[in-house]
């Protein structure tokens, strides 16, 4: 049997589920997902925050626009918010002091601390190390859990299909229609959405056409015991201004990671134990806590193009093929925005207001920057 549908979305991460719940409501969409749950490498990892000043010019321009989305998600879906206080306390020591000073200068919502005011705030910071602090106190913790579940759920009582165990394995364009064979069945669709992560460039040559360059790269965090336990949950997260370890307080815990961005073939990641030993150490330098217990520990897949943007459009060399990848680290928070500029660029409808002409060719998939 096969199933014909105006939409084939491959992946039912973050990116396919916030895409399905938008078009779902005028067009016929089926989402197939290799594994055998949606989110398994990526968006079922992320210990994701919202911060406004995170990433380059295009992806600030999609923070500022999810942020105003993330306010009306529909309470059918989402009957608590998604959003919560948190902030993102930046730290500096003598060797990051000029990443900090960059920080400061390109954000207007940074409070200056003095380290002794940080110190107050988090009291695990070591005020020998520390040079410099900034608190962004708009930072929210994001619950990607919710999120995703609330897309998904939308988009299926729109009538979308999300079928897991559908790995693709070949696809031809004959008569206006995309063929699309997998472990599954057989699918046709006239439009087909790349939303499949670290595979998009894999999925890419299936539909012969070019790669366009992603990158997976492997994100590890440990669960540590938390110093202050009943107090740590209210404190801010602690990053590093050389962006080479963060602490996210986590009820009784503490979510801590390197940072780490190694470039990793697209498969079920695990934790490089010498990573993480020297992201532990380097949290540790910074602060008085001492790390003598590791709760737990895994690692994710972020993927990202050669520019850090992501690629959100139609490829010009098939017909039907539509890119929508490469989110990088920016991918829970960027969703909402992302998710319906590329519904409305499919469905031709009128682009969105914080969709202009610079940002549209910044995320395009025939851009300058990924021309192999």
């Amino acid at each position: 049997m096969v199933q014909e549908v105006d939409i084939l979305v491959i992946g039912a991460g973050i990116a396919g589920a916030g895409f399905a719940a938008q078009l779902a409501q005028s067009r016929s969409v089926i989402v197939l997902e290799m594994e055998a749950r949606p989110g398994y490498h990526s968006t079922g990892r992320s210990a994701a925050m919202f911060a406004m000043n995170y990433g380059n010019d295009p992806i600030k321009k999609l923070n500022r626009a999810s942020w105003e989305m993330f306010k009306t998600l529909p309470s059918e879906f989402f009957p608590h918010t998604v959003l919560t206080d948190r902030g993102v306390l930046h730290v500096a020591d003598e060797n990051s002091k000029s990443e900090f000073d960059d920080l400061m200068a390109g954000a207007d919502d940074i409070d200056p601390l003095t380290p002794e005011q940080a110190a107050q705030i988090v009291p695990i910071l070591d005020v020998s190390k520390c040079v410099a602090a900034g608190l962004e106190r708009e930072a929210k913790d994001l619950d990607v859990a919710a999120l995703h579940y609330g897309w998904l759920k939308q988009a299926k009582q729109l009538g979308a299909q999300v079928i897991c165990d559908a790995q693709v394995s070949d696809a031809e364009y004959v008569d206006g229609l995309w063929h699309v064979e997998t472990e599954k069945g057989q699918f046709r669709a006239k439009t087909v959405v790349n939303a499949a992560g670290a595979w998009a460039d894999e999925i890419a040559i299936i539909f012969r056409t070019p790669p366009v360059g992603l990158k997976a790269k492997r994100r590890t965090i440990a669960t540590l015991p938390s110093s202050h336990p009943d107090v740590s949950h209210s404190w801010p997260m602690l990053l590093s201004a050389a962006e080479d370890w963060y602490m996210k307080p986590d009820a009784g815990s503490f979510l801590v990671s390197p940072a780490d961005e190694d470039v990793v073939p697209p498969h079920d990641v695990f934790v490089d134990d010498m990573v993480l030993a020297e992201g532990l150490y380097r949290f540790s330098e910074a602060t008085t806590y001492e790390v003598s217990r590791v709760d737990s520990s895994w690692a994710g897949l972020r993927v990202f193009s050669p520019d850090k943007t992501p690629v959100c459009g139609f490829a010009s060399d098939v017909e039907g093929f539509f890119w929508l990848a490469g989110q990088g680290g920016y991918g829970i928070q960027t969703a909402p925005a992302l998710s319906l500029l590329a519904s409305q660029m499919i469905s031709g409808q009128s682009l969105p207001e914080f969709a202009d002409a610079q940002l549209i060719n910044d995320l395009s998939p025939t851009r300058a920057a990924l021309k192999q």
